[in-house]
């Protein structure tokens, strides 16, 4: 039904309009009053409409594959939404809700057309609420389930981190014991056997602080490499701990449609029963 023009009065995307305006608009806007509770539309629903909320609240949700809620906005007062569908003329891309009892303002294609040639600065605002929700999708994408640990850890990590882990990797490998027993057998040979050049003679002082120098170096860069294992076997726990979640409300949600199925199999029976009991003939 029209709604009221002074129910305009206020809404961010109407602000602009002059008395008139809002008259000419009131009769061509639909008021649509929506219980606590109610569905406005689902996902994959088609979409020819946005809408404004003038009264209550709206919450847009979708599902995951595992069947998760992910709210992706509460709707206000004076905020719009639904306004994608509309302008692409696809499915509708979440489900709408009603927190609270509402009233909202439903404007087709023709109504907005209207609104934007009489206002035209009302389309930043509503490119402005499209831009908030997808910043809120990218939010939402980027703490989903599906992460690598490994990936997360070396985006963090520092340039001195990243020195240590190679550090370590080499001085866990076997190039290093041989490049390192090659290097001692020739120092050790050169002072014993090469007379001229006995830089270092036996007990091999200088060597042995060169060797406690290294080892004195290499136990806190292997700590540095243990303490980022560690914190990689943290964040991997995390994520094995919420991928076992999502595996739970997966199973979850697969026992909740087969409930659906059953249910609408239990109703489809009963009316074929009903049709079955009425062709028989009465004896």
């Amino acid at each position: 039904m029209p709604c009221d023009p002074g129910l305009l009065e206020g809404v961010p995307l109407f602000e602009r309009l002059d008395e008139d305006d809002r008259r000419i608009l009131a009769d061509a806007i639909d008021l649509r009053p929506l219980a606590a509770g109610a569905t406005l539309f689902r996902t994959g629903d088609a979409g020819d409409s946005l809408y404004v909320v003038h009264g209550g609240q709206i919450e847009l949700f979708i599902r995951d594959t595992a069947g998760q809620k992910i709210v992706l906005t509460i709707v206000d007062h004076g905020e719009v939404f639904g306004e994608l569908s509309m302008l692409d003329q696809g499915a509708r891309t979440a489900t709408a809700i009603a927190l609270s009892d509402a009233e909202l303002l439903e404007l087709d294609r023709d109504d907005l057309l209207l609104v934007f040639r009489k206002s035209p600065e009302a389309a930043l605002g509503m490119l402005a609420a499209m831009g908030h929700m997808t910043r809120k999708a990218d939010a939402l994408l980027r703490t989903r389930v599906s992460r690598n640990a490994n990936e997360e850890v070396e985006s963090e990590s520092t340039f001195g981190e990243r020195v240590a882990d190679k550090v370590a990797a080499f001085g866990g490998s076997w190039a290093f014991i041989f490049t390192f027993s090659a290097f001692m057998i020739v120092w050790m040979g050169l002072n014993v056997l090469v007379a001229a050049v006995k830089w270092d003679e036996y007990p091999f002082i200088l060597l042995n602080l060169i060797l406690s120098s290294i080892a004195a170096l290499q136990a806190p860069v292997i700590m540095m490499s243990q303490n980022r294992q560690a914190a990689k076997d943290r964040l991997r726990s995390d994520i094995e701990y919420e991928v076992n979640v999502k595996a739970e409300l997966e199973i979850a949600h697969l026992h909740e449609k087969t409930d659906q199925i059953h249910a609408q199999m239990h109703e489809h029976f009963a009316a074929l029963k009903k049709q079955l009991d009425a062709l028989r003939p009465s004896r």
